[in-house]
């Protein structure tokens, strides 16, 4: 496993998390899903990604997309 698939990993969870808080507590868990998405999105334009930086310190190798 590289940082990329960690990261699309930890997002895809972080999404899930979101889906069954909203469903089981409150419909304010969609700002998490949110953040997601727009921490997805920024990092896909400019490369910088705060998780990938942290994988990359827990020793992930690195992948193609997040250097």
């Amino acid at each position: 496993m590289n940082v990329d698939r960690a990261v699309l990993r930890l997002a895809g969870t972080m999404v899930l998390i979101s889906v069954v808080l909203v469903a089981l507590v409150s419909s304010w868990w969609l700002l998490l899903t949110a953040f997601v998405g727009l921490n997805l999105l920024q990092s896909s334009f400019t490369g910088f990604c705060p998780a990938a930086i942290i994988f990359r310190k827990l020793g992930v190798p690195t992948g193609c997309a997040l250097k």
